[in-house]
Order: C-alpha cells, then sequence, then structure tokens
C-alpha cells in the first residue's frame, strides 16, 4: 500500500505566502544609517531656517506654563496667549538689544587697547627668543595676532546685525503662531492620549524635560551672571555688564559654556593690567564656575532631562556642527527632541534610555517607561 502523497502548501489568508519575507537586519542597519546621513545633509543645509524654528519651539515650550496657569484660573484662552506672547518677545528682543550695545561699546574702546596690545607682542618675542627660537618662526607665529583685525571684525560683526534681525523677525512672527497654537495644544493632547498614548507620553516627556532643563540653566546662569559681574566689577575689568550676561548666555552650553565665558574677560583684563589681574579672573571664574557649572548643575541637569554626560558633550559636537550657534545653545533640547522622536514612541526602543540616560540619585538607571529606578 502506498503513502499518499505530501499535501501542498496551502496559501496563507489574503492570498500570501505563507512564509514571511525578512530583511536581514545587516541591511536594515546600513537603511538607517544611509535614510541619518540624508537627513543630517538636509538639515545642515536648511540649518538658516531650522535653527530659528527650534529657538521659537524652546521658547514657546518655556513659556507655555503662563497659558496653562491663567487657563486653570479662569481666564481667557486669548489673555494667556497675550501674556506669554509679551513675555517671550520682553526676553527675547531685552537680550538682543543688550547683547548690541554691548559689544557696540565693546568695538568702540578696543582701538584704546592697542598700543598695549603692542607692548605684549613685544613681550611675548623677546621670551620667544631667549629660547633660541628662531626669528622667522616667531614673527609667522605673531603675524596673525593684530588688533586691528580684532577691532574690523567686530565692526564687520555689528554691520551685520541688521541681517541677523531678518531671522529675529522670523524667530519673532514664528513666536506669534506657536503661542497661538499653545492655545489648544492642551486639548489637542488629550485627544492624542487617547488614540495614541505612547506617542502623547513621547512628547509630554520631551516638553517636561526641555522646561525643567531651561529652569534649572536659567536658575544656575543667573546665579553665575551675578558673581562673575560682581566679580569683575570688585576687580575694576571694563565691561562687567557683558561679560555676565556672556557667563549666563553661555551656561546654556554643556561643558564648555564656561570656556567661551571666561576668555573674553580674561584677555581684557591682560590689556587692561597685566597678567596679574588675567590670573586673578581666572581664578574667580574657576572658583564660580566650575563649582557651580560643574559640580552643582550637572546633577539637576542630569536629574531634568535623562542624558549621560557622555551623550550630552556629543549632543554638544553634533548640533554646533548642524546648526552653528543655535545648536550649540539648544543641544540638549535638540537631543530630547531627537531622543523622543526616535526612542520613546516605541515601546520596543525604549531600551535605549538606559544606555544614554545619566546616573540618577538613586544610583539606578533610567526605567524603560521613562521614570528612575531607584527614586522613591
Amino acid at each position: 500500500m502506498t503513502a499518499p502523497p505530501p499535501e501542498a502548501p496551502q496559501p496563507a489568508a489574503g492570498g500570501g505566502r505563507s512564509a514571511q519575507w525578512a530583511i536581514p537586519r545587516g541591511l536594515i542597519v546600513l537603511l538607517v544609517a544611509a535614510a541619518t546621513v540624508v537627513a543630517v545633509t538636509g538639515a545642515k543645509a536648511f540649518a538658516g531656517v531650522l535653527g530659528p524654528v527650534f529657538l521659537a519651539l524652546m521658547l514657546t515650550i518655556a513659556v507655555q506654563p503662563i497659558q496653562q496657569w491663567m487657563q486653570r484660573r479662569g481666564r481667557p484662552a486669548w489673555l494667556g496667549m497675550l501674556a506669554a506672547l509679551v513675555v517671550v518677545y520682553l526676553i527675547l528682543l531685552g537680550l538682543v538689544a543688550a547683547m548690541a550695545v554691548s559689544a557696540a561699546q565693546l568695538a568702540t574702546s578696543l582701538p584704546d587697547y592697542s598700543d598695549r596690545f603692542g607692548d605684549l607682542l613685544d613681550q611675548v618675542q623677546n621670551l620667544l627668543a631667549r629660547f633660541d627660537i628662531d626669528q622667522e618662526r616667531i614673527d609667522h607665529a605673531l603675524s596673525g595676532f593684530d588688533l586691528g583685525k580684532l577691532v574690523e571684525v567686530l565692526e564687520d560683526l555689528l554691520r551685520g546685525l541688521a541681517g541677523a534681525f531678518s531671522n529675529l523677525v522670523f524667530v519673532v512672527t514664528l513666536l506669534l503662531f506657536m503661542v497661538f497654537d499653545g492655545m489648544s495644544i492642551g486639548r489637542r493632547m488629550d485627544v492624542l492620549r487617547g488614540m495614541r498614548p505612547d506617542i502623547a507620553q513621547a512628547l509630554g516627556s520631551f516638553t517636561a524635560g526641555t522646561r525643567k532643563y531651561l529652569i534649572v540653566s536659567t536658575v544656575f546662569g543667573l546665579i553665575v551672571a551675578v558673581l562673575d559681574g560682581v566679580a569683575l566689577g570688585l576687580l575694576a575689568v571694563p565691561f562687567p555688564l557683558l561679560w555676565a550676561l556672556l557667563s549666563f548666555i553661555t551656561n546654556y552650553i554643556p561643558n564648555i559654556g564656561f570656556v567661551i565665558g571666561l576668555v573674553p574677560p580674561a584677555l581684557l583684563a591682560l590689556l587692561d593690567s597685566g597678567v596679574t589681574k588675567m590670573i586673578w579672573v581666572i581664578v574667580l571664574y574657576c572658583v564660580f564656575n566650575v563649582v557651580v557649572q560643574s559640580v552643582i548643575q550637572p546633577k539637576y541637569v542630569g536629574d531634568a532631562v535623562g542624558l549621560s554626560v557622555t551623550i550630552t558633550f556629543l549632543s554638544l559636537v553634533f548640533w554646533s556642527w548642524v546648526l552653528g550657534a543655535l545648536g550649540a545653545l539648544l543641544a540638549i533640547p535638540l537631543t530630547l527632541l531627537a531622543k523622543a522622536l526616535l526612542f520613546d514612541m516605541d515601546p520596543s526602543t525604549r531600551w535605549m534610555d538606559v544606555l544614554i540616560g545619566g546616573s540618577t540619585p538613586g544610583g539606578g538607571p533610567p526605567a524603560p517607561d521613562g521614570s528612575r529606578a531607584g527614586r522613591r
């Protein structure tokens, strides 16, 4: 008795094949890498537009609690929008005006230090000559140091300030539309939470983390700015208010903002009063800024945003390369936005938080749902 012939494989439901076609994991990695390169190249090409858009988004998130507070007190939605808009306009225009006036005063006063700058170059040249360094090499090394060129750069910067106001007008206009949309963002998030809770959770985590980061950075920036401004005033360093403002702004730049804020007042102290005052400026900046920005502030920033120190530094490098100066100022919020879009929206990829998250007060890593392990 012969065995019955084997049955032919039945087609899957819907007429498809029974065997599923899977993309090799290596090919997925290559496709993701290629898509990332294309996206980053496009972002870098449109940095002039994306930078102001992200700045407007961060400012809108910062003042959104004003609208929510007004609505909770029963005030009309348009009144909360108007209050938030006035606050954010005053902050933005105040910073721009203060920087423009201070830069103009600095550019006007720098030519007075030209003789002192020349004397310092002569001293450096004599010092190098004592070490038997070839005079031609000394002249070549010092040829690029010219205070007149620095003044010309500052004057060009001030003349180009009118061009920068085109971006400022764009940011101001975009803020108007974003704050207007903020009147209904609460209802939209409620609807989204019912339809796609994972996406709503990721976006809510991004806005909460960004707002905490901005609050922490602003508070510590004000502390550092006051300490630096008072110290520079007591040392009689020219333009202490300008350097205090610079310390406040560079506090939003992670890791290296302290160095950027230190170099200009230290150099001006050297030109104005010599090496001793420059050393005092460096020492006081290190005492104030290193303690506040490198010891105290990272603890609160890391707890607020959930990013490790390494990821924070890499985000600074990456976003500075893509968007320029605005990328450096907005590196942390932009990284939080990328984290929300790429990882937090999908429960299957939230394990990445364990790798990129910073340590917590309880010593544990961030949990996959965005909460903190070890926190009670």
